[in-house]
């Protein structure tokens, strides 16, 4: 069965046989940061390049069951793996003895914001809704990333806020979809409990490259399609996963019960998209 802790585990394992070493993102954000002032000191950018050594940033939106966050993270770290995981300011995820918990295993912590839709559009609101929860979340962790929680049912997309306002004047580093290079990582995601969820996925997508990573043949549905791309050598030497742990389940009636409720969905999330896809093209005629 797909989408275990078993299998899980497999795939990590065989990234890791394949010579990827697992980065978190804050890591990653802080290195960039280096690179830039190491460039800038020394002028050497017109230097050749070395070849990229093979790395996953390994992510983990920690949507609902936190529980199951817990449950990853312990396995990462018997693995000797460390992940960032993101949590919504929610009940159905926040859980404060979890968050330490993940951060005493030395994963890092960060904030998974929909501040724009849990204000209803209110962009000042938003704004100060947001600040209030990274404040308590850093009490409970060092936090110096966030990244969007996509919230498909809401007409309002969070990452609007940055339009705005500077996540950076609050300590923050880096925010996946707008601090990753995604024309030197490939990008998976298990959105819609498959590897190629981008179908079904209203905002946890990068379409510009989507089309050339296609054209690539990398494309993969089933988690066994990733571990065999990993130990032919065929998967691109940077990735970046992001993975809901709430997907993730040994046990067979809460592992069913996913399976059923993201079909339901899945479907759902392919006529939210063709609806929004036509009332563009109704404006685009005007």
């Amino acid at each position: 069965m797909d989408f275990t802790l078993r299998i899980y585990k497999e795939m990590l394992t065989a990234l890791q046989t394949q010579g990827f070493s697992f980065q978190t993102f804050a890591d990653y954000s802080e290195d960039k940061v280096k690179a830039k002032v190491e460039v800038k000191v020394k002028g050497d950018a017109a230097q050749p390049q070395p070849e990229p050594q093979p790395l996953i940033l390994l992510r983990h939106d920690v949507d609902l069951l936190p529980g199951n966050s817990l449950a990853t993270a312990k396995l990462e770290h018997a693995l000797g793996i460390k992940g960032s995981y993101y949590f919504r300011a929610v009940p159905e995820s926040w859980a404060e003895r979890i968050i330490r918990e993940i951060a005493g295993l030395g994963h890092e912590i960060g904030y998974h914001y929909e501040s724009l839709t849990t204000c209803n559009g209110d962009m000042e609101k938003a704004y100060h809704d947001f600040t209030a929860n990274l404040e308590k979340l850093r009490r409970l962790a060092p936090v110096s990333t966030i990244c969007m929680h996509g919230s498909p049912r809401s007409p309002w997309d969070s990452k609007d806020l940055w339009k705005h306002y500077d996540y950076r004047s609050l300590g923050i580093t880096g925010e996946p979809y707008f601090d990753t290079d995604f024309s030197e990582f490939f990008y998976l995601t298990d959105t819609g409990r498959r590897w190629d969820g981008w179908k079904f996925s209203v905002r946890d997508k990068i379409p510009v490259h989507q089309d050339r990573w296609i054209a690539q043949g990398l494309v993969f549905q089933h988690t066994g399609d990733i571990i065999n791309a990993a130990r032919t050598g065929t998967l691109p030497p940077r990735v970046m996963i992001t993975v809901h742990p709430q997907r993730w389940n040994d046990a067979f009636l809460p592992w069913a019960k996913e399976l059923l409720w993201q079909n339901v969905k899945n479907q759902g999330k392919l006529v939210l998209l063709a609806m929004r896809s036509k009332k563009k093209e109704v404006r685009s005629e005007k």
